[in-house]
């Protein structure tokens, strides 16, 4: 059975990087993640699970679904062992992005990590979680 999984990107700026891109590239190796939390979470990812792309800066908002496609493994561009990517390649775009704003505004997603830990850059997404944000998107 897949996991439900959340990773932020910023969208605009030097580093950014958009669900466009992948759209049109296809597949990705998913870096950049320091965070000892994030990294756990990252840690956890199976090869089939499915992760909600969600832009960071002024979006805030889910914007479509990507599938990990490798196990978690050392990034090959970093020198510190415990820095992981996976692979992750497009799946599909969400009808209509689902904001922040509005998951603040269900109870649903109250002690939800994005909520909560607004900094975390990956993190798990309970299937009940997924479900509702797959039911917004298409409203």
């Amino acid at each position: 059975m897949a996991n439900y999984w959340l990773a932020k990107q910023e969208p605009d700026g030097p580093r950014g990087y958009n669900f466009e891109q992948l759209k049109r590239e296809k597949t990705t190796v998913w870096d950049g993640v320091h965070n000892n939390l994030a990294l756990k979470h990252m840690r956890e990812m199976k090869t089939g699970d499915l992760v909600l792309f969600y832009h960071t800066g002024k979006e805030r908002q889910a914007v479509g679904i990507m599938q990990v496609t490798s196990k978690p493994y050392s990034n090959p561009n970093e020198d510190v062992e415990r820095f992981i990517v996976v692979d992750v390649k497009y799946k599909k775009s969400l009808k209509r992005p689902v904001t922040l704003d509005e998951m603040k505004n269900e109870e649903t997603f109250k002690d939800w990590e994005l909520i909560r830990i607004s900094r975390l850059s990956v993190m798990p997404v309970p299937e009940s979680i997924w479900k509702r944000i797959i039911v917004l998107s298409q409203t």
